[in-house]
């Protein structure tokens, strides 16, 4: 009797997945801020358009068209002491359906004295069985300052998706000097029932955003943002000191973006919007 030589299973395919990195550093020149690095590989690409704002603004690109499992993104942000700078999205970062591995986006920004920089992306959005892993570190020196938002949408709204399953961690680590001043977790691991439906938590809501705004009048500026609130239970705001956090969730991201746009724009440095949040 021979017996039957077993055969090595055939390896799974590779599948091609998408990497990225982009690094923008910014200095001041004549009170004005001025482009010092600008650094693109892969799939991160980053413009800079002519504006009228006080602040350089920068549009990152995702040129993938969106994030899938296995991809991965990051950004590295550098302000020297004094700049402004504005940093936005070309358009919603997408984030589709994996079958396995996590997408990862890693962000780290870093504000010198006295600078300011907004952190601005328009929204995310998780489509359904997607798994995103989003870091954000920001470091600031003294006296620096930052505005920064991210928003997530569950699902796109004309296609009346929910994105039930949609998973994501979101942390955020915000330092001044070393010493740790913000720090917060989001996570969303694929049960509806209690994650999307708790009254304690989305309350059905399919969309909802974080604000931070680190700034010596953080605390100061926390009755006008109420003021403009109006009471509306779905947005609420809280400050201690130089920090300002403001929490919101909707029904659709239309309706989030209306309610956050207006007070974005005023705790933004430049006092403005990039022209993108209105395209």
């Amino acid at each position: 009797m021979h017996a039957a030589l077993s055969q090595p299973p055939e390896p799974s395919p590779r599948l091609q997945r998408a990497s990225g990195a982009g690094r923008i550093a910014v200095g001041t020149r004549d009170g004005r801020t001025v482009l010092s690095t600008l650094y693109q590989e892969g799939c991160a690409k980053i413009r800079l358009p002519n504006t009228h704002s006080p602040a350089l603004e920068a549009v990152l690109i995702n040129t993938a068209g969106g994030l899938t499992g296995g991809d991965d993104l990051s950004w590295t942000v550098e302000a020297a002491p004094g700049a402004r700078l504005a940093l936005t999205t070309q358009a919603c970062e997408r984030v589709y359906r994996t079958t396995g591995p996590t997408a990862r986006v890693e962000t780290r920004l870093s504000v010198g004295a006295g600078a300011h920089v907004d952190w601005l992306p328009q929204e995310t959005i998780l489509f359904e069985n997607s798994a995103l892993d989003r870091r954000i570190e920001i470091d600031l020196d003294e006296r620096a300052s930052l505005t920064a938002i991210e928003a997530i949408l569950l699902g796109r709204d004309a296609m009346g998706e929910e994105a039930c399953h949609a998973r994501l961690s979101d942390s955020w680590r915000i330092r001044r000097k070393g010493r740790l001043v913000h720090a917060e977790a989001t996570r969303l691991a694929g049960h509806p029932a209690f994650e999307r439906d708790a009254p304690s938590l989305l309350a059905g809501m399919r969309a909802f955003a974080s604000l931070v705004h680190i700034a010596p009048d953080a605390e100061r500026r926390l009755p006008a943002i109420r003021a403009r609130l109006a009471g509306d239970p779905r947005i609420a705001a809280s400050a201690e000191g130089e920090r300002l956090v403001i929490r919101a969730m909707a029904q659709s991201g239309l309706a989030l973006r209306r309610m956050i746009v207006p007070i974005v724009a005023d705790l933004s440095g430049a006092g403005s919007l990039p022209r993108l949040w209105h395209s």
